[in-house]
């Protein structure tokens, strides 16, 4: 006869659930000797601190080992994975082993082992007896009629009884694999809570992987804009820049060309200059090859080159400092110097680059008319969103009538 899916799979859910109950009592248990031993010689004896500190002792070196076994209890057994707390390398010392003592990982791994364990042990033991009790019952005929005649007839009285004990045995053995399910899912919870990492713990971990993620985005972002740079550089400049040679050399070599003709070739001409001179904006706007090369100074001091007012340029670092920093530190000063040449009516500007402990900080000034918002949605919202990428911090000081002063702290190191 076939068995309904679901009937097999409740089947196998409670087997799995009492399995799971029956190997929990042993663990749960044992630290209770301890624990009353230690009691009962501390009360014997008057002498509380000789009598617990050896069960103190064998209490603590005992909760990481059944840590570990409810853990890989609950994984193999009910497919639950309590994960975990991630280890902070710490070098050995007294001051260590007692903040390791202090912390809320351990003592909720002692709540749960010496307060929840004996009380689940007993929920467990109570599933376990209601479990022998419904299959004792169950199969009363079986065992009852094996006995001989006279215990049969001294402990069960008549035959009659026996319907009832089978009919009791099997309401028990139904409502066995409700109690074994409640109480494994009560277990995990607690399980969960207590030999898991705290909320607080989750959280710190999300956020380390979260910057870590976003760490490892912004790295592989700029190296494509590196290889796009490149690519570019090498591939479609250089064709312009052949094509822009061919063209020239065609009219230094065709001195007879018509006036219509030489126009045209004038005007290609003009035209792949033009278009060399914007691809090489648009390099430089991706990510100019002289930062990568050579650094944050030369690449300021090139861009300061181009600026058509007077920048006052001061950097000083002693060392270079990670790509992602120095390409964040370059499109600022970039776009805060595009921002005087455009909008401040300045006269001159003042770039100051320098490096305070872990912290690079960037400082543009200028003497325009002032009025620059961060907030109105212009340019310098899309520069903040570019420091905060990096965990740094961005600020705009620009009163009307001036000066104007961007400043940017960016972390050094990740």
């Amino acid at each position: 006869m076939l068995i309904p899916p679901v009937l097999r799979r409740s089947a196998l859910r409670a087997r799995r659930d009492t399995g799971f109950l029956a190997a929990g009592v042993m663990p749960h248990l044992a630290l209770v000797p301890v624990w009353s031993w230690g009691a009962t010689t501390a009360a014997e004896t008057g002498n509380w601190a000789l009598a617990l500190t050896p069960s103190v002792a064998l209490i603590l070196l005992g909760v990481p080992v059944l840590t570990a076994v409810q853990r890989y209890r609950h994984r193999a057994l009910l497919g639950v994975d309590i994960p975990r707390p991630t280890p902070t390398p710490e070098r050995w010392s007294w001051a260590a082993v007692a903040r390791r003592l202090s912390s809320t990982r351990v003592w909720r791994q002692l709540g749960y082992h010496l307060l929840l364990g004996p009380l689940v042990a007993a929920l467990e033991l109570l599933v376990l007896a209601v479990a022998a009790a419904g299959l004792a019952g169950a199969i009363a005929y079986g065992w009852i009629w094996a006995l001989p005649v006279g215990v049969r007839q001294d402990w069960f009285g008549y035959a009659t009884q026996t319907p009832c004990y089978t009919v009791a045995g099997i309401a028990l053995l139904c409502v066995v694999p409700w109690m074994a399910g409640a109480v494994a899912r009560v277990e995990s919870r607690f399980a969960l809570v207590l030999l898991g990492p705290s909320r607080a713990q989750r959280l710190q971990e999300r956020v380390e992987y979260l910057a870590g993620s976003r760490t490892a985005l912004i790295e592989a972002v700029d190296a494509e804009r590196r290889r796009i740079e490149r690519d570019l550089h090498d591939g479609t400049q250089q064709r312009l820049v052949s094509l822009a040679v061919n063209l020239g050399l065609a009219m230094a070599a065709r001195p007879d060309l018509l006036g219509e003709d030489r126009e045209v070739i004038a005007e290609a001409h003009l035209e792949a200059k033009e278009a060399i001179a914007e691809l090489n904006d648009l390099v430089r706007g991706l990510h100019p090859a002289v930062l990568e090369d050579r650094g944050l100074d030369a690449a300021l001091s090139g861009l300061a080159a181009r600026v058509p007012l007077p920048v006052r340029l001061r950097v000083d670092l002693e060392e270079r400092v990670v790509p992602a920093v120095e390409s964040v530190a370059y499109f600022v000063i970039s776009e805060a110097l595009a921002n005087v040449t455009k909008h401040a009516h300045a006269t001159r500007a003042e770039v100051t680059v320098r490096r305070v402990g872990k912290v690079l900080r960037v400082n543009v000034t200028d003497d325009g008319l002032g009025g620059a918002d961060a907030s109105a949605g212009t340019g310098l919202s899309g520069l903040a969103k570019r420091v905060g990428s990096v965990d740094g911090t961005f600020r705009v000081s620009s009163p009307v009538g001036g000066p104007t002063t961007i400043a940017a702290e960016l972390p050094c190191e990740w």
